[in-house]
Formats: C-alpha cells, structure tokens, sequence
C-alpha cells in the first residue's frame, strides 16, 4: 500500500497547485491498483478505478503493459469486473495506441476463441502503430494459413484505419486571440525558465504566455463554445526560435481538443497564424498534433499611386489593415473552397494552410499516424502479394527538365524512398527521406522519450547512423530537477540506442557539450540529413533541421522524415574582411545587407540558406549556419572547397575518437561507424570519385544575395530594440547596429562568451585580449561581470595544452568544479569573470539569468524578452548579440567600447577570418 499511498498525498500535494493527479507511468503503482480493483470490497476501489481507465499513460510505459494484460485478463474471461466488460476493455486498448496492447491484441486475434479474435481483429483494424515484430507474427500466422491475419492484412492493405475515419468539417467556425504583437517566440508559449517541466503537461500548461491571457482564452471559451480558439501573432511570426514540442502541446492544452477521453492531458488540433505566417519549424510541430497554421496576411505593405512602398522615419515599410483580427473576431474555415471567411466575406486563399497532406493530418489526428499507416499499408500489400492502393494523397513530384539542383535538391534526390525511380524532383516536391543522424537535448528529451513510449517504439531504427543524447541544456545547474529527471532520460536513451552524454553506469566522465558542437562533429558526409531538437540544429556539413520533440521521436523510430524539398536562396561574398572584423560581424551583415536589397523583405524565411563559404572550416562556419535560425531560414548548408571539407572531416575524426576513448561507444560502435565513414569519405574526395558537394550551375534559387565584405568597417550588433514604438519590430534579431551608433553611454551590466555560436578561437581570443589589455594598461579590470562558458570539455583541453587556459584562470574570479557542481542558479555577479562549465548557461534562459533589467551583451543566439535577461519595474532588460572581442571588451569597460578602443584592443589578435572561395563553387 506504501506506493499507493504516496501517490494519494501527491495528489494532495498537486491540489494545492490546482493540478489533478499526475498520470501514471509505472508497473509498480498500477499493479497495486489493479488489485484493488481486484479487492471488491478496499475502500480505494472506486478511486483505483478511475485511474486505470482514465490516468494511465499508453504506448510502451511499464503502467501500459500491466493494463494491456489485465485487459486481455478481462477479455479471455480470467477475470471480471463489473464496470469494465470485454466490449469495454477492447475499447481501452483500441485508445492504447500501440506497443504492450498491439501485443496483447495479436495474442487474441490469433488465438483459439473465435469470437473475440473477430473483435480483437476489429481493433487491430484501427491501429497504426506497429513495428517489426507486430508484422512478422501476423506475416506469420497468414503464411500459415490464419483468416484472422489474411482479414487484418487485407484491411491495412487498404489503409481501413485512415478511410474509415470521419471526414473533416466543411466549415470549422474560430474566435480569434491576438496572443501577441509582433513575432511570437516560443517561450512565450512554453518558457525555457520552465524547462524542468515540459514531460507533465498539465503543470506545464500553467507557464503559456500569462495567467491573465489564459483566463482570456477560457472567458472566449464559455463565449463560443461551438469555436475553436486561433492563437494568433498579430503583424509578426507565431512560433519563433524554436520547434518546441511544448509550446504546441500548450497550445492544444488550451485551445485545441482531448486526443483520446482516457488519455489525460494529451490534445490535438490546435489552430495558429500569423500576419506572416508560422515559423518553419513551429508548423512541422503543428502538423504533428493535427493542427492548422495559417498564414494571414492581414497587413500588407502601403503603396503609393504609383506603387512604390511608402517608408516611414525610419525607413522601415508602412504596413495597413486588409482586415481585422481582433480579439474576439468570429471568422470561418471552408475546408472544402480552402478560404478563410468573415461572415459571408471572403478573406483569404488558405490553401496552403490545407495541402492533400495537411488534410490528412488533420483527418488522422496528427502526422505521425499518416507516417506508420502509408509504412503498414506498403508492409502488408508486399505480404499479400498486391499492388498498394491508391489511399493518400499522392506525394507532390516537381520536376523541371534542362534545370540543375541546388545542394538541397541534390541531398534530398539522394535520400529519398518512396519517389518515382529515375526522377529528378526540384523545390517544391513532396519527399520522404531517410536520416542519418538524430540529436535529442536534455530539456526536451524526455518528452521525445515520451513520444517514443506512446508510439510504441523500442529501439532505434538500424538505418539511422548514429544519434545522441545531449546534457547541455541543464548543465550549468545540477538542481534537484535536474538530478530527478536527467538520470532517468540518459537511461532511457541509452538503452533505446543513443550516445548519451552521461553514462547511466556512471563509468565515463558526464558530458555537459553543447547538443549543436557535438552533432557538427558526428555529422562525417555533407550528404547527410541530419534532425535535431533544437532550433540550432544547423550543421555545417549536410543539412540539418531543427524539429519538435515528437519529430525527433519518430526519425529516431523510422529513420525517416517527410517534407516538401524547399527553396534556396543563395548566399555569396564578395572583397575583403578588415583587419579588425570578426567573422560574427559577416554574419550580422549578412542579415543586415540581405534585408537591405530587399527592402525589408526576408527572403531567407522558411528558405534553405545555401552559404558558399568555401574556405571555412567546419567549426568556425557552423557560426553562420547556427545563426540562420535567427535568419528564419528553414536550414541552411554550407558549401565547401575539397581541402576544407576533408580538413574539417579530420577534426570531426579526432574529436569521434576522443568520444571512444571516454567510453562513449556503444555495443552497435556507432562512433566507430562514423570514423570509418568519414574515412571512406575522405577518399572519395581525394580520389577524385566523388568531390564536395556543390551546387549545379543552372541551379535556380528563389534569391541570390552578394555580401560585400568591404562595407564592414564596424563591429556589428544585434540588438532587441525594445524600446521601439512599434512592439511588432522588438525583439526580432533583424535590427542589426554598428558599434558606433551607441557613443559611449551605452552601459553594459553583464557579458556573456559561450552557447553553440562559439569555437575553440573565441576562448583563444578572450584570453589573448586579456595579455593586450594588460600589456596596454597595466592590469585587466573589469567594469561588469564576465561569464564565459566553453561549448565542449574538448575546446577546454585543447586550450590547457595550447597555454590559454592558464591565461584564463588567472584572470577569472570563478571555476567550474564538475566534482561539486552548483546546485543552484547564481543570482548576483561581481565584477569578474567566470569560468562556468562547458554548455548553454546562459543562453537557454532555464538556469542561469541575468539579474532583471540588465544590460546583456551576449555571444548567444537569443535576444527574445525574458529569454536572457527579464524586465525590472526600473527597465527593460536587454540582450544585445556581438562578437567575442565587443563582449569581452564592453564587459572590461563596463559600456559598450568605441571604434577605436575596440581596434586597440584587438591588435594583433587572430581573429577568426574568412576569404571568399577563389573560384565559383558550382558544377
């Protein structure tokens, strides 16, 4: 009873939080219910009732496996209870989704008893999520000459469990919630503060956007309650900075509907826009949960007579109202003519927003369903012996005879299954692809491993090359919640088949790498497809994209993923980099310059940033491929010169082996796997067989943008303008500054050099600043703190055998200590620097912070309201984005340096440099 009975006082506890019981996931608690139930006569038998059927979590949990058995107990009559019949246990299982109750189904549909074999054969009908194993026994059984299975086969040959489905409303009537003015970022929806609580939905529920705004959405709730509550991000981007999986399950909490009445907190089809649009990113994570997105339009840039853009004082385009969606507006979507309505009046094409494809996510409740049944569906055609039927919506296959490819368009012609053989498909087309490598982070990998569980898988699929496990995004702080959840993750992962960066045998030293570091160094082909957690999933060698959590799950599950094969816009770079210029100031220009051409048009949103870097190596490039999340770019790939290309596979070797040596390695040698690739590929390019990836010549780009190095004089800034009188245009990381723009009043209260936009070169610049600073003036002050964390343990090692870290150390006022890491966040700073443990610290805005209204200049990648640095009643607080010598220099002064401090303070310092490629990196 003593496992019961904590769970009853935590139920107490959570009441004091307004939460209901928390769902249950393990065997040990279950197993005591289900006696209980069992004992007609315990006094918690109605309550033990309602938790089985009601709070139990499905998929492959150890709670589903006890209550799939006790199910099947009911069914085959071995056990009775009054309130769950058979008919009524079938039903249960058919809301199990898959796993331990798939197992259980197939036990009695192909068993000995007749009739409930026909009604377990009714349920398997409706079931989508089989794996290998589920196959082989029903492949089995009809060799065998089963009806049974022949039935099942049949029926997922002609994929029963999607045409059976309801159809889709014609009309789907919503009442509109401005969410926000200008780009909303996904900690708006989900804060990355409240990371710790992403895997309990309903806790976590509590974080989206306000109390106030929630109370808001239910009061319009009770108003229409035959509507669907939009979520909309007025004159701006929803979605913003990130996939999170959260942030969309927050949504669907609030506004969306119950995906199954004995699932507790799991919704679905949340409905979301945008006046432009839905971040790239956020959309794929909306179509996982059956959701729409939509984008609006509903302000346009203001003409002239003779229809020239009208500009106001600050040169930015004047924007007018085509049609309102005000809090409160009742507005209709025609799912049949794909038009948003008014009333009777027209508002906008949506078509878009409901592709063939979309309308089936929407029909089946969410991607991941359309993925298994066309996988089931091609499975059991090929068992019986038939040709598949013609059920979805047939993949969209562009193809534009006499036009090149660009790099994208190669990888994914490359990769893809399922395609007509022997066509070459451009942008545009429809394309399920195999991945090659996964990244899970540590703050939402537990609701991946979540994913996995309810999707019922088990291990990793055999084509997926390697995957790992990050702990960086809970590094800087080993708190209770931390040591609660991290533990059981890097466990789960490992044993599902991951690299993990903690061992769970604790033999080797745990890894706190940046997720973005380690996946740029396993990543060993620039042919690969890489998905990631993470918004920076951004190599700089294949392409690599940023997804939500469930995304993650099932590449990890499948080895696949499907998505339209997007435009590219071409980047170039013409002259030369000054002196003292930083390669992060052509990242920022680029930025500025690109928007500059297109008169404030983003012509990289939702594109694939194709960047001919050429002569960078592959950790000092993944500083401009990581910032494209910034640039709104769905992904981005860097092409390169063959010498770069295999001078960066080298690194990425030494730093794999490096990984071996530790013990990392798992009993698949996956990263020996990806040494020996790197070697195999290493020769291609050698060899002549096969040189870098490049582009074709007549390739077609939606843009193509030229960089002039020779108009970067000055330190470039991004900064938050959060003082701008228009809020659409804060907080946007488009307005990029010259170090000169702000004098020298600008104060500046705390500087940060680390998260994934840093390399081993800028700790190497911090400490060669410092010996400047010291030579020039004597000693090294510092005016305001300076907090610098290094991505990898590898850069650290590298630093103390090179002489930097001692450099370092002597300045600091602070250490890492991994023995005795901080248990909880730092609050104050002095004025010195701090040495912090290799991870995001800072960046990621969940434990570390600096204190409220501060003044941040920052290395990181994120400048979004309270992400960094929250507001005081005093001020705003802000985070501005530079370069590693602007941080380092603004945190000695305490402001922001002028020009000339700043040339001083960098002379003779190597700055990370690049050229533009000699000759045109196409073929």
């Amino acid at each position: 009873m003593n496992i019961y009975k904590d769970y009853i006082k935590e139920i107490e506890e959570r009441k004091t939080q307004g939460l209901n019981p928390k769902p249950i996931d393990g065997a040990e608690l279950l197993s005591e219910i289900i006696w209980q139930i069992k004992d007609s006569g315990n006094e918690y038998r109605a309550d033990s009732l309602h938790f089985f059927i009601y709070n139990t979590l499905p998929g492959t949990t150890s709670a589903a496996g006890v209550k799939a058995r006790f199910l099947k107990e009911i069914i085959l009559g071995e056990s009775v209870v009054d309130e769950i019949s058979p008919a009524f246990a079938f039903e249960l299982l058919s809301h199990m989704k898959g796993g331990r109750s798939i197992e259980v189904l197939l036990d009695i549909a192909l068993g000995d008893n007749a009739y409930t074999a026909k009604e377990a054969a009714k349920v398997l009908k409706t079931q989508v999520f089989l794996y290998d194993a589920d196959v082989d026994r029903l492949k089995e059984a009809f060799k065998s000459g089963n009806e049974i299975a022949k039935e099942i086969l049949e029926s997922y040959a002609q994929a029963e469990f999607f045409t059976k489905l309801p159809d889709i409303a014609e009309e789907i009537k919503i009442v509109t919630y401005i969410a926000g003015e200008g780009d909303i970022s996904t900690d708006l929806l989900s804060p990355g503060n409240q990371a710790h609580s992403r895997s309990d939905r309903e806790l976590h529920g509590l974080c989206m956007i306000t109390p106030k705004a929630q109370q808001e959405i239910k009061a319009l709730q009770a108003e229409h309650p035959d509507k669907s509550v939009m979520l909309i991000a007025e004159r701006g981007t929803m979605g913003v900075g990130s996939s999170r999986m959260s942030g969309v399950n927050n949504v669907a909490l609030w506004t969306g509907k119950q995906a199954s009445p004995y699932i507790p907190f799991v919704n679905i089809a949340p409905i979301v826009g945008g006046t432009n649009g839905i971040s790239p990113i956020f959309l794929t994570t909306v179509d996982v949960t059956g959701g729409i997105g939509i984008d609006l339009k509903n302000w346009v840039k203001k003409v002239d007579e003779n229809g020239t853009i009208i500009r106001n004082e600050s040169g930015d385009p004047v924007l007018e109202e085509v049609y309102s969606v005000a809090t409160g507006t009742v507005l209709t979507i025609n799912t049949k003519t794909k038009k948003l309505y008014n009333g009777d009046q027209e508002l906008i094409d949506i078509s878009k927003a409901l592709t063939p494809q979309k309308m089936e996510f929407i029909k089946a409740g969410g991607s991941y369903a359309i993925v298994f049944g066309k996988k089931i569906q091609t499975v059991a055609a090929r068992i019986l012996g038939i040709d598949i039927p013609l059920v979805y919506a047939p993949s969209k296959e562009i193809s534009h005879e006499g036009q090149g490819l660009t790099a994208v368009e190669k990888i994914f012609n490359r990769n893809a299954v399922g395609t007509t053989p022997g066509k070459v498909l451009h942008a545009g087309s429809d394309v399920r692809v195999e991945v090659n490598i996964v990244g899970s982070q540590d703050t939402t990998g537990l609701m991946t491993s979540q994913e996995l569980e309810s999707m019922a898988a088990t291990v990793i699929s055999p084509i997926v090359d390697g995957a790992y496990q990050s702990g960086c995004h809970t590094a800087s702080v080993w708190d209770k919640k931390a040591q609660a959840n991290i533990p059981r993750l890097m466990k789960f992962m490992n044993d599902f088949g991951l690299i993990t960066a903690r061992d769970p045998k604790g033999e080797y030293h745990a890894m706190t790498d940046v997720i973005h570091k380690v996946l740029n160094d396993i990543v060993v082909d620039e042919w690969a497809i890489i998905i990631g957690g993470d918004s920076h999933t951004r190599m700089s060698k294949g392409v690599a994209f940023g997804a939500d959590s469930g995304t993650v799950a099932l590449a990890l599950a499948t080895g696949e993923a499907s998505m339209p094969i997007p435009e590219s816009v071409k980047v170039t770079f013409k002259g030369d980099m000054k002196d003292h210029m930083d390669f992060r100031d052509v990242v920022h220009a680029t930025q500025a310059q690109m928007l500059q051409k297109f008169g404030g048009e983003n012509v990289f949103q939702g594109r694939i940033i194709e960047v001919h870097l050429g002569t960078l190596p592959a950790d000092q490039a993944f500083t401009f491929t990581d910032w494209t999340a910034e640039m709104k770019a769905k992904a981005s790939i860097c092409i390169s010169e063959d010498d770069t290309l295999i001078e960066s596979l080298e690194i990425a070797k030494g730093r794999i082996q490096i990984m071996i040596d530790k013990g990392m390695d798992n009993h698949r040698q996956v990263l020996q796997g990806l040494i020996n690739r790197a070697d195999k590929r290493i020769t291609e390019i050698k060899s002549g067989e096969m040189p870098a990836l490049t582009p074709d010549a007549n390739a077609k780009y939606y843009a193509e943008v030229v960089i002039d190095l020779d108009v970067i004089v000055e330190p470039m800034i991004a900064d938050p303008d959060v003082n701008n009188k228009d809020v659409s245009k804060r907080y946007t990381h488009d307005t990029i500054r010259t170090l000169s723009y702000y004098g020298e009043d600008k104060k500046v209260d705390l500087g940060f050099v680390g998260s994934c936009m840093v390399h081993k070169g800028d700790l190497k610049i911090v400490s060669q600043m410092l010996r400047n600073i010291e030579e020039q003036q004597g000693k090294v002050e510092f005016h305001a703190p300076l907090v610098v964390a290094a991505p990898t343990y590898n850069i650290i090692e590298e630093l103390k055998s090179e002489g930097d870290w001692d450099v370092l150390q002597k300045y600091s006022g602070f250490e890492f200590d991994d023995n005795a890491p901080k248990g909880a966040a730092r609050t104050e700073y002095e004025n010195m620097m701090y040495l912090e443990r290799p991870g995001c610290n800072l960046c990621m805005g969940n434990q570390e912070k600096a204190a409220k209204g501060d003044t941040v200049m920052a290395t990181s990648t994120r400048l979004f309201q309270g992400r960094v640095v929250e507001d005081s009643e005093r001020k705003k607080g802000e985070s501005l984005l530079a370069s590693t010598p602007v941080v380092v220099l603004s945190a000695i002064l305490g402001r922001i340096p002028n020009i000339n401090e700043y040339k001083a303070a960098v002379v003779g310092i190597d700055l990370t440099k690049f050229a533009p490629p000699v000759k045109q990196l196409s073929r």
